[in-house]
C-alpha cells in the first residue's frame, strides 16, 4: 500500500528519535510477516504429506494467505499511522509573540491560540504562526545612491533613501489572513507596495526638498498612502520613518555649500530684524525717558516752589541766628590770630636756640677733626722714620718688597746680572746708587701703608 501524502504544519517540532523507532518497528513487522508466511507454507506441506508441496498444497497455502490478508492490511495501516504520528507529532507549541491559527480541513473551522500547545492531527489540521508584535522592515534596494535600484528625483538625480516601515497584523482578521497572506509578508506584500509608492512620491520632489525642506510632508504622504494600501491586505501600518538620504558626493558638496549660503542669508535676515527691533526699542525707551524727565522736572519745580516758601518762612528765624554766627566767627578769628602770633614767636625762638647749638656742635667736630689729622701726621712721620732706619740697616727689604709686588703679575723676569755682583733687581730699579735707592725706598715703604689705608 502506498501511504497518502499528508499536509505538513508550519513551525512543527521535530522528533529526534523517530527514524530509529521506525526502523525497529519495520524490522519487527517484517519478522511477523516471515513467521506467518513460513507457518502457512509449513501447514500446507504437512497436509500434502511432506516433501515438495504439490499443486493442491500451493492452492491451500494461497487460501491461507487470503484468510490472513485482512489482518495483514490492518497491521500495515496501524504501522503507517504510527509512523505518521511519530514523524509528525500531533502537538504544536505556540511561539512567544505570535498567534497560532489552526484550520480544520474537513469542517473549515479556525482556532486561534496565543499561548500554550495546540492539538494538530496530520492530514486534518493545518497550523500557521502569525506575528502579534510590531515588526520593522528595512528595504535595501534603494537605500544607497549607488545601490541596486536607486531612487530618482525630479531633476533625474539618483539618490538613496533609508526607510523604516513599522507594521503589524490586524488582529481582528487573523483567521482570513492565515489563509491569504504569503509566508514572506515583507518581501511579497510590503516591499512591492512600498516600492510602488516611494518611487512615485520621490520623483515629484527635488533633491533639496527631499533632503531638507519637505522631509516631513514626504514622510506623511508615504505613510498615508502606504497605510491605506496595506490595510486592504490586513496589515496595520504603525509608522514610516525616513532616515539617511544618500546623495552623490559631488551633489552633496554643492548642496552643503548652498545650504550654508541659505543659512547665512537666514541669519542675516534675522539679524536685520533684530536690529530693527533694537531701533524700535531705543525709540520707545527715548520716548519713555522723555516723559519720565518731564514728569520729574514738573515734580522738581513743585518741590522748589514748596522749598522756597519754606525757606522764606525759615529766613525770619535764620537771620538773627546768622548774625550771631558772624559775630562768633569774628571772635574766633581774632583768637586764632593771637594764637598763631604766639606760636610763631615760640617757633622763632626755638629755631634760634637750635642754630646756636648746631654751630657749637660743628665747631667741636672741626676741632676734633684737626686734632685727628695732626695725630695721623705724627704717626705717619714716626712710621716713616722707623722704616727708613730699618731699610738703612737691611737694604734687601727693598728687593723683597719689589718681588712681593711683582709676584702676582710677573712669573719670569729676564735681566742681565749686575756688574758688581749685587741683586738682579738693582738693574730694574735704575743706575742710582744703593744708598740713594734705599733713601728713596724708605718713604715709599712708609707711604705704602697710607696708600693701602686710602
Amino acid at each position: 500500500m502506498t501511504q497518502p501524502d499528508l499536509p505538513e504544519s508550519t513551525n512543527q517540532p521535530s522528533s529526534t528519535g523517530s527514524p530509529n523507532r521506525l526502523k525497529r518497528f519495520g524490522a519487527s513487522m517484517a519478522g511477523v510477516f516471515r513467521k506467518a508466511a513460513s507457518g502457512g507454507f509449513a501447514r500446507a506441506g504437512r497436509q500434502a504429506g511432506g516433501g515438495v508441496p504439490s499443486g493442491d498444497g500451493l492452492r491451500r497455502a494461497g487460501q491461507g494467505l487470503r484468510r490472513c490478508a485482512p489482518w495483514l492490511l490492518g497491521v500495515t495501516a496501524v504501522t503507517a499511522a504510527i509512523g505518521v504520528l511519530m514523524a509528525h507529532p500531533p502537538a504544536h507549541e505556540v511561539p512567544r509573540g505570535t498567534v497560532s491559527v489552526r484550520q480544520n480541513l474537513l469542517t473549515g473551522s479556525v482556532v486561534e491560540a496565543r499561548t500554550g500547545t495546540l492539538l494538530v492531527v496530520p492530514g486534518l489540521h493545518t497550523v500557521r504562526d502569525l506575528p502579534l508584535r510590531d515588526r520593522s522592515f528595512h528595504p535595501t534596494r534603494f537605500a544607497r545612491a549607488d545601490g541596486e535600484a536607486p531612487l530618482q528625483s525630479l531633476e533625474g538625480l539618483s539618490l538613496g533613501l533609508d526607510l523604516t516601515v513599522r507594521w503589524t497584523l490586524d488582529t481582528s482578521r487573523l483567521a482570513a489572513l492565515a489563509a491569504t497572506l504569503p509566508d514572506d509578508i515583507e518581501g511579497d506584500v510590503i516591499a512591492p507596495a512600498l516600492q510602488g509608492i516611494v518611487y512615485r512620491q520621490i520623483a515629484t520632489h527635488t533633491v533639496r526638498e527631499i533632503f531638507s525642506t519637505q522631509r516631513g510632508p514626504i514622510q506623511q504622504a508615504l505613510e498615508a498612502e502606504l497605510r491605506s494600501k496595506l490595510a486592504a491586505d490586513g496589515i496595520v501600518l504603525r509608522s514610516v520613518e525616513i532616515g539617511n538620504v544618500d546623495l552623490p558626493q559631488e551633489y552633496r558638496t554643492g548642496l552643503e555649500t548652498l545650504l550654508s549660503e541659505g543659512l547665512a542669508s537666514e541669519k542675516m535676515r534675522y539679524t536685520l530684524e533684530l536690529q530693527e527691533k533694537k531701533v524700535r526699542q531705543t525709540e520707545l525707551e527715548a520716548a519713555a525717558d522723555k516723559v519720565r524727565r518731564e514728569t520729574a522736572a514738573e515734580a522738581a519745580a513743585r518741590e522748589q516752589v514748596i522749598a522756597a516758601r519754606g525757606q522764606e518762612e525759615a529766613m525770619k528765624h535764620v537771620l538773627p541766628f546768622k548774625q550771631r554766627q558772624v559775630e562768633q566767627r569774628q571772635l574766633e578769628a581774632e583768637a586764632d590770630r593771637v594764637s598763631r602770633i604766639r606760636m610763631a614767636e615760640g617757633a622763632a625762638q626755638a629755631r634760634t636756640i637750635e642754630a646756636d647749638g648746631e654751630a657749637k656742635a660743628r665747631e667741636k667736630l672741626a676741632d676734633a677733626e684737626a686734632y685727628r689729622q695732626t695725630r695721623i701726621g705724627k704717626v705717619a712721620v714716626d712710621q716713616m722714620a722707623a722704616e727708613g732706619a730699618l731699610l738703612s740697616r737691611h737694604p734687601l727689604l727693598i728687593q723683597k718688597a719689589m718681588a712681593d709686588k711683582l709676584s702676582d703679575k710677573v712669573q719670569v723676569i729676564i735681566a742681565p746680572p749686575p756688574s758688581d755682583g749685587g741683586f738682579i733687581g738693582k738693574t730694574l730699579l735704575g743706575s742710582r746708587e744703593g744708598g740713594a735707592a734705599a733713601a728713596d725706598g724708605a718713604p715709599t715703604a712708609a707711604a705704602r701703608p697710607q696708600q693701602e689705608q686710602e
